[in-house]
């Protein structure tokens, strides 16, 4: 079973479809016990990192998913991926989830923001779990992106600055667009997930 974090910030209905069109049993929770019992954890999000980290403490969710992410598979989507990270400058300065060393700031680029529409991806050459989808095109809808070693990049894209669009690091990985609304190429980077994650 996989477990969608409900902490009342997210597309949880989109992302949910999503994993049920590939025959998945899926379960939108908080409850600390199911999501320790689902076989998969994923993070979605929409919103402010701050707000989030709010929702997240006051749901008491922050060592529980810290320690699942030591655990399972483990899957962050959109603000659910920036979540990943240290700290976040949305809103203010925030403490993240700290799985993943790095900071979420406003992207530094001359276009206009957000950041809104398909854009192709480019593969870390050293990570080879998402090398099939080199330059094809995803959707993305964001102010603010990740800062963080180059070693946790799998996929970076270009919008008049690099953004990291897919990070992994062991069993936890990130992605900044929206696979559920990136069409075949969505379905195909979550299946890739999901199969890289049961070998």
């Amino acid at each position: 079973m996989i477990a969608i974090v409900d902490y009342g910030m997210g597309n949880v209905a989109s992302v949910s479809t999503a994993f049920k069109r590939l025959g998945y049993e899926v379960l939108i929770t908080d409850n600390k016990e199911e999501l320790e019992s689902a076989s998969h954890i994923i993070l979605p999000g929409v919103g402010s990192f701050q707000a989030a980290m709010e929702e997240i403490e006051s749901r008491g969710l922050k060592q529980t998913l810290q320690g699942l992410s030591e655990q399972k598979p483990f899957l962050g989507i959109c603000l659910g991926m920036q979540l990943l990270f240290s700290k976040g400058y949305e809103g203010g300065d925030t403490e993240g989830l700290d799985i993943i060393p790095g900071t979420v700031e406003k992207i530094e680029t001359d276009y206009l923001l957000p950041h809104i529409g398909w854009n192709a991806l480019e593969i870390n050459g050293d990570i080879h779990t998402f090398k099939e989808f080199e330059g094809k095109h995803v959707y993305f809808v964001h102010t603010f992106a990740a800062r963080t070693d180059e070693k946790y990049l799998a996929a970076t894209s270009e919008y008049g600055a690099e953004i990291p669009a897919i990070v992994k690091k062991g069993n936890v990985y990130g992605i900044q667009f929206h696979p559920e609304k990136s069409g075949e190429i969505g379905v195909e980077i979550i299946k890739t997930f999901l199969q890289e994650e049961q070998k």
